[in-house]
């Protein structure tokens, strides 16, 4: 009987310092920061003059990583950000179960930008005669791991500005830095509230406005071609509509063509589209490469 106690005793002890261990150090944040985490996001907004930074939170590391956190420490030194050594489940806490790469990092949210204050500053690059702009407008993105990839892939396939609609979308929030690879902390976004008149302006100013459709039978008053068959000789927007719904009925007829990307096999119903950041993907590199093409 002793030793059936004694054996339960233990039993209980164990499972208390279990316990002990899986309960994450509570770190008080600063008011007003939320936390981005994983390597990328974490390095270009230390590299950046775009958040104020609060603190840097590294795993506790041997081996391998060793290097990359050794580069940490020294970029943080040079921003005067104080660093943080920490078990792996503090930041497991710190940013809810994400994948941080044994890395967190305190700062402020990075904002949209409106578009008032973007005009003037470009318009010495944009009056230049040959040059051929591309603006990505998104309406109605909602998924963050979309958003993060779309701006992963305007930023690598080189499009000039990427603007958002306020309604209904997603904010830059630590995700969509995560899936963007860092491209968020390196790439202004915009936004408007008035996605309309933004687009009839842009027309009026001789911009080609061009949608995006997965189905070609839904949509009726504006010609439908395929995105091989697309050439553009003046600056151009490329509207996406959002994952569910595509673009709403008033953009769609604002749009002067609407692009579809041809299947490559006659398709199953139900497996009909793309993932909407794979689609765009697909679209910027048809109508960058051309740009690239005539820039030569």
């Amino acid at each position: 009987a002793n030793r059936e106690s004694w054996s339960s005793r233990v039993g209980d002890f164990s499972k208390a310092r279990k316990s002990l261990e899986r309960k994450p150090l509570s770190i008080e944040r600063t008011k007003g920061s939320e936390i981005l985490f994983g390597i990328a996001p974490c390095s270009l907004a230390l590299s950046q003059s775009r958040r104020d930074l609060f603190r840097l939170f590294l795993k506790q590391s041997s081996g391998s990583r060793r290097l990359v956190m050794s580069e940490f420490v020294l970029q943080a030194m040079a921003r005067g950000v104080p660093v943080h050594h920490v078990k792996r489940r503090e930041l497991d806490a710190l940013c809810r179960g994400q994948v941080h790469q044994g890395v967190c990092l305190e700062a402020t949210p990075l904002r949209f930008k409106s578009l008032e204050e973007a005009e003037k500053p470009d318009l010495g690059d944009e009056e230049s005669p040959n040059r051929q702009l591309i603006w990505l407008v998104l309406e109605q993105i909602q998924d963050p791991m979309n958003l993060g990839a779309l701006l992963r892939s305007a930023y690598f396939l080189g499009v000039d500005r990427v603007v958002t609609s306020q309604k209904n979308s997603c904010p830059l929030t630590p995700t969509v830095s995560k899936a963007s690879s860092g491209a968020m902390e390196v790439f202004d976004v915009y936004s408007t509230d008035d996605l309309r008149s933004f687009l009839k302006a842009k027309t009026a100013e001789g911009w080609e406005v061009v949608g995006t459709v997965s189905k070609p039978e839904d949509v009726e008053n504006v010609p439908v071609i395929s995105c091989l068959e697309f050439q553009w000789n003046k600056p151009v927007i490329i509207v996406i509509g959002s994952e569910g719904d595509g673009l709403s009925l008033e953009t769609q007829l604002l749009c002067h063509r609407m692009l579809a990307i041809p299947p490559g096999r006659v398709l199953h119903p139900g497996i009909e589209s793309l993932n909407v950041s794979v689609a765009t993907g697909i679209l910027l590199h048809s109508i960058c490469s051309q740009k690239l093409r005539h820039g030569d």
